[in-house]
């Protein structure tokens, strides 16, 4: 990496709340540069209290923290310790935020609901945040609903250059629901393979429909989506495509949320592998035989670097120009 010590908004300094421990001092390994000390308490009352161990004044403040379970917790978590960098006077603060939950509630599809995203991108600019940085949000449009500077990145490319040395026979990308298809055909291209499509027609308010569209007899197949909660979608589409005829099956997604029954759900699956990524950290306990976890430490520290440096991010990607 390059230097670090100085630039147009100060030294680099670099945060964590709990939620991101590990994964931040990935980011602090590859950046050469430590985690700054603070002190996070949780009174008996469940109230929260930070404080920050060093000056920061005039200072590139990057502050790591996921949006992921427990989500209300990183949540408030997060926005406190914003509130807390902002009155230290840094020159600037970012937001890096792994995981942003709430990203489904993205639109007014039902009478009388909130926009839940929209919500949560006002709090974290009003708690303090000059910038974000994401990974695969669940809606592009989300991007829209900040009004604060951002980078909204995808892990993507670090799934796909993995996937592309697996000794895959005549394999098909499968989109797990056909809210993923775009993004699915980008991969999907990337990888030079063909597209199939899972898609789902609700019938009554139990029952679903479930309708391949593409081939994947005596193919190999990479289903993919970009998280897994309660694993359901990925079940439904593994045996669909068993029920057409796939041959080796693989399961590749951004997210690893694993809410309950989804460790149950996927340890049945006849899958070969099980591909995501560290940007929510799993416990011993959703651990799978089968499942490679792949950094996206390296991604961010370099967009960070770049990001403090006032260059170009897009540059990264130029490769992956299909996933923008």
């Amino acid at each position: 990496m390059p230097d670090t010590k100085g630039g147009m908004h100060g030294q680099i300094k670099l945060f964590t709340g709990t939620g991101s421990v590990a994964l931040a001092e990935e980011i602090s390994q590859h950046l050469g540069v430590p985690l700054s000390p603070r002190d996070i308490t949780q009174f008996p009352n469940e109230n929260i209290f930070i404080q920050l161990g060093e000056s920061i004044r005039g200072q590139d403040v990057f502050l790591v923290q996921t949006m992921a379970p427990p989500v209300s917790h990183n949540i408030l978590e997060l926005l406190i310790f914003l509130d807390a960098l902002k009155r230290a006077s840094p020159d600037r603060v970012t937001a890096v935020i792994p995981y942003f939950s709430y990203a489904r509630s993205d639109k007014k599809d039902q009478p009388r609901v909130p926009i839940t995203a929209r919500l949560m991108a006002d709090v974290i600019e009003v708690a303090g945040a000059d910038r974000y940085m994401t990974l695969d949000l669940h809606a592009d449009q989300i991007q829209g609903f900040f009004s604060i500077q951002g980078d909204a990145l995808t892990c993507f490319p670090i799934l796909s250059d993995y996937l592309r040395e697996k000794d895959l026979r005549s394999a098909v990308v499968v989109a797990a629901d056909l809210g993923f298809a775009k993004k699915a055909r980008n991969l999907a291209a990337e990888l030079d393979m063909p597209l199939a499509l899972v898609e789902k027609r609700r019938i009554s308010v139990d029952t679903e429909a479930l309708t391949l569209v593409g081939e994947v007899d005596d193919h190999d197949v990479i289903i993919v989506d970009d998280e897994v909660d309660t694993g359901g979608t990925m079940t439904n589409a593994v045996k669909m495509v068993q029920d057409h005829g796939a041959r080796d099956i693989y399961l590749s997604f951004a997210h690893a949320l694993f809410s309950p029954p989804a460790v149950e759900r996927l340890q049945k699956l006849p899958v070969e592998e099980i591909v995501t990524t560290n940007s929510i950290r799993l416990p011993p306990e959703k651990q799978l035989p089968n499942l490679t976890v792949l950094s996206v430490a390296h991604l961010l520290a370099e967009v960070i670097q770049r990001v403090h440096e006032g260059c170009s991010v897009g540059e990264i990607f130029q490769r992956y120009q299909r996933y923008k």
